[in-house]
């Protein structure tokens, strides 16, 4: 069911534009994710995917929750997104929920935590959350295929499109280690992520960075076709397997 506010809402905006890329080239998370953290549930009656992008967790979710509420302020994002019969999409931002008060069994933020105003969410997640529910937030940086096609991905990275990444990137590359949790950290299990791409599913996924959005804006033209030709060359015709190292950091209020 989708529900889309009509409210004008203030974000940091880097992916509206290229919704449709971003539901079909970003990496899928592993079902294990969504297991462990529903494991971690003292209930699971409503879990919260907050800034759900194309609904990817947020489908996950509903396979281990009775609901499931999807929100995004970007409406382009939440117009995309994947259909299921026990999620319901909205449009909000991560510190404004509209969620009732201690009605949340899980909070999921998957890539997205360091876009966001810190000390008001986590306010408005110590506000949702029912007693004892838990907040999880995750991220990934570069992925991992062969030595030689990494190099050519690290000079995408840093030697094209380095000076367009939002200051909030450096988040990433620290893998969250410079944001505090608003409670005592969870321990949890390391999951990986992966993929079997070809080289045209790679660079569909690299034309969704936002650096790459921002660089084809100052520059009008898209910066990944300066490495398309070697990375093609490098990578081979058949599939490979790719890898993403998640960072998973969960705390229960």
């Amino acid at each position: 069911m989708f529900a889309v506010a009509t409210t004008t809402l203030s974000f940091k905006d880097h992916f509206s534009e290229q919704s449709a890329q971003y539901a079909n080239y970003r990496p899928r998370y592993p079902a294990e994710l969504f297991q462990i953290l529903a494991d971690q549930c003292q209930r699971r009656e409503l879990a919260w995917d907050c800034a759900t992008g194309s609904g990817q967790a947020a489908v996950a979710l509903g396979e281990f929750f009775e609901s499931v509420i999807a929100t995004d302020a970007s409406d382009t994002q939440i117009a995309s997104a994947i259909p299921h019969a026990n999620v319901s999409y909205r449009v909000a931002t991560a510190e404004v929920s509209g969620l009732d008060d201690a009605s949340v069994d899980l909070l999921t933020v998957g890539q997205a935590l360091h876009w966001f105003d810190h000390e008001r969410f986590f306010t408005e997640a110590g506000r949702v959350l029912a007693s004892g529910g838990v907040l999880a937030v995750w991220c990934y940086g570069l992925c991992h295929v062969t030595d030689a096609c990494d190099g050519v991905v690290d000079e995408l990275y840093t030697d094209i499109v380095n000076e367009f990444w939002p200051p909030e990137r450096r988040h990433i590359e620290e893998r969250y280690a410079g944001i505090t949790m608003p409670a005592a950290e969870i321990d949890v299990p390391r999951v990986n992520m992966y993929a079997d791409w070809t080289a045209d599913d790679m660079l569909g996924y690299l034309r969704t960075w936002s650096a790459c959005r921002r660089y084809r804006k100052a520059h009008d033209r898209d910066p990944v076709t300066l490495i398309a030709g070697k990375l093609q060359d490098t990578w081979g015709t058949d599939s490979r397997p790719v890898c993403w190292p998640l960072t998973l950091k969960a705390c229960r209020l």
